[in-house]
């Protein structure tokens, strides 16, 4: 196996992100999170080692789980403040050239018709560089935040999505058809076409629509769409519908097994297993030599927040650390939350998790592969893990910044080049060009957002 590695640096726009704690330690800047400087340096040291993208997590709401309050949240910065990810995105893409950018946007609470004009927009800011990160919520503070009693639940936010993704479907592949765009600058000639502008009508369950995209068709038109959902009705949703899957898994049989899962329902729905690229969440702490890689790793382990963590895992999976003893197993509870978290952290775990595990600044705290090392033990583990499990690359989650970024930049980049595992240039065109070579800039034929496409 000869496959190169696919990269994404996994941030968010807040204080803490993956990991609670870091933004104390004084070599780490993501207290400048607030300023377009730390975004587009970020994005800079990104496309210098290559990276697909970067991409933006966002959680809509506040975390209000554990304790039963925001007290602990607020105190630790766990996610919050959370500034809007969508408004960075313009900066860093005037910053680069080719890199992509996967933004985070929940459907709960958009309009499919405010919610088209809004990426075509930055699609075409970004010289078809845009992909959106397709969530439908779970936190009840959002809810409530915007009004409603409560949040949806689990399958029918899943039911909400394929709704909403029908309507934006039809606004950004059928409302304005091929050749409608004239630009003629000839007195009396048209700006557009109006006969080829197609007026949409779409009655869903959920949503409405009559009326046509506010504009022009961008580089891609439907942006490259992401997709974390890992419950039975979650994955099932991502292998229709998403191009790029983000996993997490603590041990290689939990991650295989998930996609072999997602490339089973992609194949179901008519479409190619390779259609779906599948990136693994992931914590790398690289230094020259292995000796000061674990000095490097105890050190940012001094930082790690423990409440923090607590508040997080709490959020993910609804279940309230606070009531229990840090040593007490977590036990398995369908709640309105994250249910593959949940099921990843006691069904298919192999041994009890308990709370303190989850502050652990380890592979379980991580739920994911913990790397540590020089760039030759790093690349090791990063292609067995991808080797191993079948996904294509990783998400790597945000540590020290902006130090953490560099180091995998300077040192893991080169070492998989060196193996043939690794890119050494970018190809030209969009996003969605550069992450399925030779499938051109929009939707392939079997994705059921084509069928919308029009003439």
């Amino acid at each position: 196996m000869n496959r190169h590695l696919h990269f994404n640096a996994f941030h968010m726009n807040a204080p803490a992100h993956s990991w609670a704690g870091f933004w104390r330690h004084p070599r780490d800047r993501s207290l400048e999170h607030n300023t377009l400087g730390y975004w587009i340096e970020l994005a800079q040291t990104a496309e210098r080692g290559l990276f697909d993208g970067v991409f933006l997590a966002d959680v809509f709401g506040i975390y209000d789980v554990y304790g039963g309050g925001v007290d602990a949240t607020l105190f630790s910065a766990a996610q919050s403040p959370s500034h809007d990810p969508l408004l960075t995105v313009p900066a860093m893409a005037h910053a680069t050239k080719h890199l992509g950018f996967g933004v985070t946007a929940n459907l709960t609470y958009e309009h499919p018709y405010q919610f088209a004009r809004r990426f075509s927009t930055l699609d075409h800011l970004t010289g078809g560089r845009a992909g959106w990160n397709v969530v439908t919520g779970y936190l009840e503070s959002a809810a409530r935040g915007m009004g409603l009693e409560k949040a949806r639940e689990h399958d029918e936010r899943y039911a909400a999505g394929e709704d909403f993704l029908e309507a934006v479907y039809k606004l950004w592949e059928a409302s304005w058809t091929e050749g409608a765009v004239v630009h003629d600058r000839r007195a009396g000639k048209p700006y557009t076409d109006p006969s080829k502008i197609r007026r949409v009508l779409h009655e869903g369950p959920y949503f409405r629509v009559d009326g046509f995209n506010l504009v022009e068709p961008s580089p891609q038109r439907t942006p490259v769409l992401y997709q974390a959902g890992a419950s039975g009705r979650g994955k099932a949703f991502a292998g229709k519908h998403a191009e790029c899957v983000f996993l997490e898994g603590q041990t290689p049989a939990i991650v295989a097994a998930a996609a072999r899962d997602i490339r089973k329902h992609a194949v179901d729905a008519g479409r190619a297993p390779d259609d779906v690229l599948l990136y693994l969440g992931a914590t790398v702490v690289v230094a020259r030599t292995s000796r000061e890689a674990r000095a490097l790793h105890a050190e940012y382990a001094e930082y790690v927040d423990t409440l923090g963590q607590l508040v997080l895992v709490s959020g993910w999976t609804g279940i309230d650390f606070a009531a229990m003893d840090l040593d007490e197993p977590i036990r398995y509870v369908k709640s309105n939350a994250l249910q593959s978290t949940v099921e990843n952290l006691t069904k298919r775990a192999g041994r009890p998790i308990t709370p303190r595990d989850m502050t652990r600044f380890d592979q379980i705290g991580g739920r994911g592969p913990f790397i540590v090392g020089d760039p030759a033990e790093v690349a090791d583990q990063l292609v067995a893990w991808a080797d191993e499990t079948g996904v294509d690359g990783f998400n790597l989650r945000r540590t020290v910044m902006p130090e953490s970024l560099h180091a995998f930049v300077d040192l893991v980049v080169p070492e998989l080049q060196n193996r043939g595992r690794y890119r050494t240039a970018y190809a030209d065109g969009t996003l969605r060009e550069k992450l399925f070579a030779g499938r051109g800039p929009h939707l392939r034929d079997t994705h059921p957002g084509a069928r919308y496409r029009a003439g």
